[in-house]
C-alpha cells in the first residue's frame, strides 16, 4: 500500500450510491491507493459490516448533514444541506494537508458538484464517478448543449422519436423521469447542469462511469468533449467474478435472518422462482401492491418478494401470498440472484439492481418508476434484450393480468435468457483481472500516481 497515493471518494448518502462507491473504493484499494470514504452520518450508520472488517487502506469518515434519520430526496436542494457538507469536505481535506498526509484525488458521485468545485478551489485533482449508465449521462449532456428544445418539444408527444448522437434511438417515454414536465424533483436538473459545467471548463475532462465497455461501446464514446471510462460493473466482486460468496470482504456477508429465505431457496427448482424488489426508495400505491400480488398467484409459481416493513399493510392477500413464496422485509439481492432457483427478476431498473441481472445473467420484467430506471428498461428490453417492459394502464397502474404475461414471457425459455447469460460472462470478463474495466481502473489509478511523482 502506498501511503503517499491518497484519494477522498465523497459518495452522496442514498443506497444506489453507496452500493457502486463501496465497490470503486474496495477495487482503488487492491490496486495500491489509500482510500477515505465519506458520506453523511446516516449512510455510514446504514452500513452493517464492523470495521474491524474493513480492507486495509479503506478508512471512513462522516459528518452529520441534518438528516441523520436519513435523507430524502427531495432535501438534496437545501442550501443548508450544501453548506454542510460543503464545510466538512474542506475541513477535511484541509487537515490532512496540514498533517502532512493531504489527499493527491479527489472522486465525487452525482449530486454533489460542490465537492468537485471544492477540490478545484483547492488545488486538488478531482474525478466525477456517473453511477448510472453512459447512455443516461449522454441524454443530459445533449439536453444542456443544443438539443434541449427537441427534447421538451418531444416530451409533449411521448410517442415521437427522439435521435441524438451515438445513443439508442429513444421516445420520449424513453426519457429519465427529470426531464419530462410530470418532474416534482426539481432539484435535479440544476445539480446536473453544475457537474456539466465543471467539466467543461476542464482540461481533458474525465469521468468514471459504472458501466463496461462491451454493454454501452457506442453511449461510452456519444459525448466527443468528455472520456467517459467504463470501471463497472461495480457489485460485489465475490458475485461477479465466481468467488466464495462468503469472501465478500464488506456488507455482502449472510446474517443470521436471511438463512431462512436461502433455504427456501435451495428446495426449488433450477430457475423456477421469481425474485421481486423495487430498490430502497421507490414506494407504491395499495392498489399497485395487490395488483402485483394477484399477478403472482395467477402465475402459480414460487416467489421471493421484498417487502419493506412500511409497506407490509399495503399487501392484502397475506396468508394466499406466503403459502405459495415467501415476503421478506430484506435480502442479500446479488445472493439471491446469483442462485440456481432464480429465473426472473421483476425489478424497478435502477441501475445497481440492471447491473447485478446482468451479471447474474437472469432476465427480467421491468417494473420502472423513476429517473433513470425507465431509460434502464428500454435498454433492457430493446438494445440488450434480457427482458420485457410491464405496460401501466390508462390511470397508471400495471394489472394483474399484465404483471403475469409479462412474467410468463420472461419464464418461457426465450433468447432472453439466452442473451441475459450472454451478458454475464460479458460482464464477468470485463471486471476479472485484465478484463476492460480493470485495465481501465488500473490505467486512471497510474494517471493519478504519476500526479504525485510530478
Amino acid at each position: 500500500m502506498d501511503d503517499s497515493v491518497r484519494l477522498l471518494l465523497v459518495t452522496f448518502p442514498i443506497q444506489g450510491q453507496i452500493n457502486p462507491s463501496l465497490q470503486l473504493a474496495k477495487r482503488l484499494v487492491k490496486m495500491g491507493v489509500t482510500v477515505t470514504f465519506v458520506t453523511s452520518f446516516s449512510a455510514i450508520n446504514r452500513i452493517t459490516k464492523s470495521a474491524s472488517a474493513t480492507p486495509p487502506g479503506l478508512t471512513f469518515s462522516d459528518f452529520s448533514d441534518g438528516n441523520d434519520d436519513g435523507l430524502k430526496m427531495g432535501d438534496t436542494r437545501g442550501a443548508e444541506l450544501r453548506r454542510r457538507w460543503s464545510k466538512a469536505v474542506v475541513e477535511l481535506i484541509k487537515s490532512e494537508a496540514e498533517r502532512g498526509q493531504p489527499f493527491v484525488h479527489v472522486v465525487y458521485t452525482t449530486f454533489t458538484p460542490w465537492v468537485g468545485q471544492i477540490a478545484r478551489a483547492l488545488h486538488v485533482p478531482s474525478t466525477f464517478f456517473w453511477i448510472q449508465p453512459a447512455t443516461i449521462l449522454g441524454i443530459y449532456y445533449y439536453y444542456f448543449n443544443g438539443y434541449g428544445d427537441a427534447i421538451r418539444n418531444n416530451t409533449k408527444k411521448p410517442s415521437s422519436a427522439v435521435e441524438l448522437p451515438g445513443l439508442p434511438l429513444l421516445s420520449a417515454d424513453d426519457l429519465p423521469s427529470f426531464l419530462l414536465a410530470s418532474n416534482t424533483f426539481d432539484f435535479a436538473l440544476p445539480l446536473l447542469k453544475e457537474h456539466l459545467d465543471l467539466l467543461d471548463v476542464e482540461t481533458n475532462p474525465k469521468v468514471l462511469v459504472n458501466t463496461f465497455d462491451a454493454l454501452e461501446y457506442e453511449a461510452l464514446r456519444a459525448i466527443e468533449k468528455i472520456n467517459l471510462v467504463a470501471v463497472g460493473p461495480l457489485i460485489l466482486s465475490a458475485f461477479s467474478d465466481g468467488k466464495d460468496p462468503a469472501d465478500t470482504s464488506f456488507g455482502g456477508d449472510l446474517l443470521e435472518d436471511t438463512k431462512a429465505y436461502i433455504e427456501w431457496m435451495d428446495s426449488k427448482a433450477s430457475e423456477s422462482v421469481i425474485y421481486i424488489a423495487f430498490g430502497s426508495l421507490s414506494s407504491m400505491v395499495k392498489q399497485q401492491m395487490d395488483e402485483i400480488a394477484r399477478g403472482l398467484l395467477e402465475c402459480g409459481r414460487p416467489f421471493l418478494w421484498v417487502v419493506r416493513a412500511i409497506e407490509d399493510e399495503k399487501l392484502s392477500c397475506i396468508e394466499q401470498l406466503e403459502r405459495q413464496g415467501m415476503i421478506v422485509p430484506w435480502c442479500s439481492q446479488v445472493e439471491v440472484l446469483a442462485h440456481p432457483s432464480v429465473g426472473c427478476f421483476v425489478t424497478h431498473c435502477g441501475w445497481n439492481s440492471s447491473l447485478e441481472s446482468l451479471v447474474s445473467g437472469v432476465p427480467v420484467v421491468a417494473f420502472p418508476q423513476w429517473s433513470d430506471q425507465v431509460t434502464n428498461g428500454k435498454l433492457i428490453e430493446d438494445v440488450w434484450k434480457t427482458g420485457t417492459r410491464v405496460k401501466p394502464n390508462t390511470d397508471g397502474i400495471v394489472e394483474s393480468g399484465e404483471t403475469k404475461k409479462c412474467i410468463e414471457v420472461v419464464m418461457g425459455g426465450n433468447e432472453m435468457s439466452s442473451n441475459a447469460k450472454r451478458w454475464k460472462d460479458l460482464g464477468r470478463e470485463a471486471g476479472k483481472e485484465g478484463g476492460s474495466s480493470d485495465k481501465n481502473l488500473k490505467t486512471f489509478v497510474e494517471e493519478v500516481k504519476a500526479c504525485v511523482v510530478k
